[in-house]
């Protein structure tokens, strides 16, 4: 019985072993073959699968077999970013310059339809011009350049005569200085221009006359980084922008200057989004803009004149079909000092109108612009940043009651406050609207994630005992 037992024993402890040492195998020859057949695919699928890796993970994969030398170099996108590669010992510069040659080289390299290079504390200026002039011969269709250093680089000049450039976006220590009336870019449909320099006071106007197919155009420029501008470039005071580009859709121009002169002139008449932040001067033109639907304004110094009000009221009265309009309430201020002038403008199409406070507003600043508004649906109110003490106080620190413009007691539907902190004016603002509009449907309060839970609780609870001239008005909380 002994010797059974053991040879029972020996037989499963075999069989157990047998079948461990099959699956082994088997997983073996899986991996064997899953390899083999990876190795087996064309070339364009290959190229698929490392599109998918960062591009020097990709490169990495070259030490697999001499199968996967040719691959990375089909890769039609090629993204450096200084930020992902903290263990590179070698400067990336040259790591770039290096993948951009190798890739290169050869009778007949494959295109290349995006480069995006994104380096910081480095020295490109001597290798730009290589980057970029190869990359054009090969069919660029889109360059993304993020330059933070010491020292400016200039923009190739070969990038003015890109006839494939689709996508142009460049941020940070960059500078423009593009060849007047000869430079052409037919097919660029996006731009993208953040605080970046200008060779002198018309480069900007010279690049945008360059691209007439224009559908997106972004340009900010930081004031905080004039005088520097000026110094490096004496005589330049200003830069102009001189945007006559009839086939734009999206306008974002963030132009925060204020002392020194330009001059700025808007034509875009298939405009459909406008974002503004700037300072109207004398020299500021916008033209009709008929197609705008949504827009975000905020206006600058706050100047209590009002000749400067006015002259925003005719800035807005510009695109005055718009459906969907975001307003910061220093705007709302400025405009507050021309309410007693004639011809203010009338948004009919207006439906949707957010506030984005910076600090407590007074509610008459903003009810001119709502009595301009005869078919409002939804008012937003919203902290333009994480501010502690923002919000709408009711006229008279809360001595009066509020006065609601007939429109908006009779269409608006929808009200959201957004970082609602429970503070004495809000709520008796809040408490106010709910008995002025008869036809509000929903209130939606959220409120500041900071509350403690038991505040939170006591705003939710008073809020909802507030009586309603609305009887559908459904209070909700987030």
């Amino acid at each position: 019985m002994k010797g059974q037992r053991r040879e029972t024993e020996f037989d499963e402890r075999y069989r157990t072993e047998s079948e461990s040492e099959r699956a082994e195998n088997c997983i073996s020859s899986a991996r064997r073959n899953a390899r083999d057949v990876i190795s087996t695919l064309p070339d364009s699928l290959l190229c698929h699968i490392l599109s998918f890796l960062p591009t020097l993970d990709a490169i990495r994969t070259s030490i697999l077999s001499s199968r996967w030398r040719p691959p990375w170099t089909l890769l039609p996108i090629l993204y450096f970013n200084h930020r992902d590669l903290p263990q590179i010992t070698h400067p990336l510069e040259d790591i770039v310059s290096s993948v951009l040659t190798l890739r290169n080289t050869g009778p007949d390299p494959a295109p290349i339809h995006k480069l995006r290079i994104f380096l910081f504390n480095c020295c490109v200026s001597t290798h730009l011009e290589t980057w970029v002039a190869a990359s054009i011969r090969l069919c660029l269709q889109e360059l993304e350049l993020n330059l933070q250093s010491s020292k400016t680089s200039e923009l190739p000049r070969s990038i003015f005569f890109s006839t494939t450039l689709a996508v142009l976006k460049l941020n940070g220590d960059i500078l423009l200085n593009p060849p007047p009336s000869s430079a052409l870019l037919p097919s660029l449909n996006i731009m993208k221009l953040e605080y970046v320099s200008y060779a002198n006071r018309d480069s900007l106007s010279t690049l945008l006359a360059a691209c007439p197919f224009l559908r997106d155009l972004t340009i900010k420029l930081s004031s905080s980084c004039l005088p520097n501008y000026m110094d490096k470039y004496a005589g330049t005071y200003g830069v102009n922008a001189i945007i006559l580009i009839p086939t734009l859709k999206r306008l974002h121009f963030h132009w925060p200057v204020i002392c020194w002169p330009y001059k700025v002139h808007i034509n875009t008449p298939a405009l459909e989004y406008f974002h503004f932040t700037g300072v109207l001067n004398e020299d500021f033109v916008l033209e009709k803009l008929p197609n705008v639907v949504e827009s975000v304004v905020e206006v600058l110094q706050f100047l209590r004149d009002v000749d400067y009000a006015k002259k925003v009221w005719d800035f807005m009265g510009q695109f005055c079909n718009v459906i969907s309009m975001e307003l910061i309430t220093t705007t709302a201020e400025i405009l507050s000092y021309a309410s007693n002038r004639d011809n203010i403008p009338m948004f009919h199409n207006l439906s949707s109108l957010s506030f984005s406070v910076l600090h407590f507003i007074e509610w008459h600043a903003i009810q001119l612009l709502l009595h301009q508004a005869p078919k409002l649906q939804i008012l937003v109110v919203k902290p333009l940043q994480n501010y502690v003490h923002y919000g709408i106080r009711t006229d008279g620190y809360l001595k009066e009651p509020l006065t609601v413009p007939e429109c908006l007691s009779s269409h608006l539907t929808t009200f959201h406050y957004n970082q609602f902190s429970g503070n004495e004016y809000e709520m008796e603002f809040v408490r106010q609207l709910l008995m002025a509009v008869g036809v509000l449907k929903t209130m939606r309060i959220t409120v500041k994630s900071a509350l403690d839970s038991e505040v939170k609780l006591l705003v939710h609870e008073k809020l909802s005992e507030y009586q309603r001239s609305s009887q559908s008005c459904q209070i909700a909380f987030d």
